[in-house]
């Protein structure tokens, strides 16, 4: 049984000081996909990649929620829909504090996946909403290769589907998600 095993095992059957183990063998890994997540923000966004880190674990290890994982690719799926959920809390709530015209920027579909202003983060959440009626294998292959920061192959293999496959259904969710987000705002 490997080290993440044991910890989470540990954490299942309620022993209170496993919480405490976890955070150094996962808090490598968090950082480097907060970073990433942080990286692809609109400047205005004041979460920084340390507090995200902090919030996704708390919501991840937190009383309610402190068993459940399967593995550690499931841990770290589970972590980048924690931090999407944050990043776009914050931005709804940076959204609805001010006015802002009507502007809607959108670059090149290769940067579908790259939100650069909360607009943007906001409408690609509501096209991930979406999708995860129609086409939830879909939508957890954008989870996990976006969110949680897992490598094509590593997505495909945790959703059990060969290279060929995922490598069709990302093309087409890209597709998908670009026409979605491109839509313009409604107006305010």
């Amino acid at each position: 049984m490997s080290e993440f095993s044991r910890v989470f095992h540990a954490i299942e059957v309620g022993e209170r000081l496993a919480v405490s183990e976890l955070l150094p063998l996962v808090y490598d890994e968090l950082r480097r996909m907060a970073q990433a997540r942080v990286a692809c923000e609109s400047p205005s966004h004041s979460i920084t990649a340390t507090a995200l880190v902090h919030e996704a674990y708390l919501r991840l290890v937190g009383p309610a929620n402190a068993a459940g994982f399967e593995n550690r690719g499931h841990f770290f799926a589970a972590a980048g829909l924690a931090m999407r959920r944050i990043l776009v809390d914050a931005a709804r709530r940076r959204k609805a504090r001010r006015r802002h015209d009507n502007a809607y920027r959108m670059e090149a579909e290769d940067h579908i996946l790259a939100p650069v202003d909360d607009d943007r983060l906001v409408a690609l959440d509501g096209a991930l909403a979406e999708l995860e009626q129609h086409d939830a294998v879909a939508a957890q292959l954008v989870h996990m290769r976006y969110f949680a920061g897992l490598s094509h192959q590593d997505a495909a293999h945790a959703l059990g589907l060969t290279r060929r496959q995922a490598d069709r259904l990302w093309a087409t969710t890209r597709a998908w998600l670009y026409r979605c987000v491109k839509r313009e705002p409604e107006p305010k």
